[in-house]
């Protein structure tokens, strides 16, 4: 959970209810699954999210539960079993089925070859009993589809439209993502709440950050992520064997400052624990800016990957125990205008850890969830003169969001869900010569999907109705645009520091 969000004010009631539980939380602290070759006679399949729609597939997960069991949480325990998601292009005739290869608790399916534009609707189903949707209703959202049929009928079928793909000839695709908080034990914890417990992972298990970090490499592979950009929230407290281990894991992907590249968070602070005896930077001795780097110099940077080009910032650029807003310094905000000015026309993608603004939250927005606001008008007001830039990746709030504000339309704001916890995963930005799609995925492995599911308990299970994304666009969508001056070279390095 965000270091710095509040406890929600028009969720208290909600909160507070799921608190009186806390007693029986107490003594489940460490709740075992159920054996996984019990096959349990009524199950109940719940949490249907519609999670990732390009013009061509779909990804679908949900979860089975044991009906009428209490794992000491107010939760069902798990239920291993089969799931299967039947779906046509007519309510009543759904003559397709997609089933998965092995029984599960932790269910996803994944459609392929469907059409562009074709309107289709859907059911998933285990052992007979069909899914129930995550219920978004404080957020009033919609998690299975792009349309509200199948909501009046409480199992579906639901339905959702595929959009047209982005224009012209695929270049690449990049994985973008944020808050690994390498070294975190706890997810969740709400200052001010401390009824809220937070959620730790099952005794026996590895920990949570590094079971969704690798399962972040392994997918972005998969997705065909030839690039990766981390923004921020690396380290869960700048801690040296913490950075050290986010290198390792994100070195898996490929090499650091050509085929991925990292910058800070405010959990990767320049406080106490962000910088050692020598005076030097814990986080740029893990993650340099620049080749050679020693932890001495600045943690932003900008490069030039085949045309397109890549800033990065550092939006912690001051000491701190991580709390406040995010901050760049004088010197830095200088450098940034005087780079987007300099290459207005360019095709740009910018990426930091705090996002420029906070809307439609459910939680009161306070100033430590955004980026200094005179700083984020100035960056505004510079994209404003740069109709190159078309995309700002930011992490900080755990949730996906896509936002256009008026003082630049061409720039989408899209917040990315965290790496580390539900709905865990990360955004493939895929780029085409007229225009862009970005996807969100959940991580698949099977450790990965238990432990989202496990720490969608964040907020007393009410999580989800703010980190998932209110709509199915939030996480996906489409952008026309002129990118056609980007080849797919951009996976290398074409040229220094700019």
């Amino acid at each position: 959970m965000p270091c710095c969000l509040a406890a929600p004010h028009a969720l208290l009631r909600a909160l507070h209810s799921a608190a009186r539980r806390g007693t029986a939380q107490a003594r489940h602290l460490h709740d075992p699954d159920p054996d996984p070759d019990h096959a349990p006679d009524a199950v109940s399949a719940v949490n249907l999210e519609l999670v990732t729609l390009t013009e061509d597939r779909a990804v679908i997960t949900w979860h089975t539960g044991v009906a009428g069991s209490d794992d000491g949480f107010g939760r069902m325990l798990p239920a291993v079993t089969e799931g299967e998601v039947v779906y046509g292009t007519h309510p009543a005739h759904l003559n397709r089925t997609a089933a998965e290869d092995r029984d599960t608790a932790h269910h996803y399916v994944e459609l392929t070859d469907l059409e562009p534009g074709q309107t289709y609707y859907y059911q998933a189903r285990s052992r007979g009993s069909a899914a129930t949707p995550t219920p978004l209703h404080l957020v009033k959202g919609n998690a299975v589809g792009t349309s509200l049929h199948g909501f009046g009928t409480h199992a579906g079928p639901y339905s959702f439209t595929t959009p047209q793909p982005p224009p012209g000839r695929h270049l690449l695709s990049i994985a973008l993502c944020n808050d690994l908080h390498l070294g975190e034990t706890t997810a969740g914890l709400v200052t001010g709440m401390p009824l809220m417990r937070g959620i730790s992972q099952r005794l026996g298990l590895g920990p949570y950050p590094e079971i969704m970090g690798r399962a972040l490499v392994e997918e972005a592979h998969r997705r065909g992520a030839r690039l990766l950009l981390a923004a921020g929230d690396i380290s869960a407290g700048g801690a040296p064997r913490d950075l050290s281990e986010a290198r390792r894991l994100l070195d898996g992907f490929g090499t650091h400052g050509q085929d991925y590249f990292v910058v800070r968070g405010n959990h990767d602070r320049r406080g106490r624990q962000g910088l050692h005896e020598e005076g030097g930077d814990n986080f740029l001795d893990a993650f340099p800016a620049s080749d050679g780097g020693s932890g001495d110099g600045p943690a932003y940077f900008a490069r030039d990957l085949g045309g397109l080009r890549v800033l990065g910032l550092d939006t912690y650029e001051k000491r701190g125990n991580g709390a406040g807003s995010g901050g760049l310094s004088d010197e830095q905000l200088a450098w940034f205008r005087a780079d987007v000015r300099a290459h207005k026309d360019q095709p740009t993608v910018v990426f930091g850890h705090h996002p420029l603004t906070v809307r439609n939250s459910p939680f009161p927005v306070t100033s430590g969830q955004r980026l200094n606001r005179r700083q984020a008008r100035a960056i505004l007001d510079a994209y404003a003169a740069a109709p190159g830039v078309f995309l700002h990746h930011a992490g900080h709030t755990h949730r996906n969001k896509r936002t256009l504000l008026p003082q630049a339309r061409h720039v989408t704001l899209q917040e990315v869900g965290a790496v580390k916890e539900y709905p865990g995963g990360f955004c493939l930005l895929r780029i085409h010569t007229g225009g862009y799609a970005l996807n969100y995925y959940k991580t698949s492995s099977a450790p990965a999907r238990e432990w989202s599911e496990r720490s969608r308990r964040v907020a007393a299970g009410l999580w989800p109705q703010y980190a998932l994304g209110r709509s199915v666009r939030d996480r996906n969508s489409v952008t026309p645009r002129d990118l056609s001056g980007i080849t797919p070279a951009a996976a290398r390095i074409s040229a220094a520091q700019g």
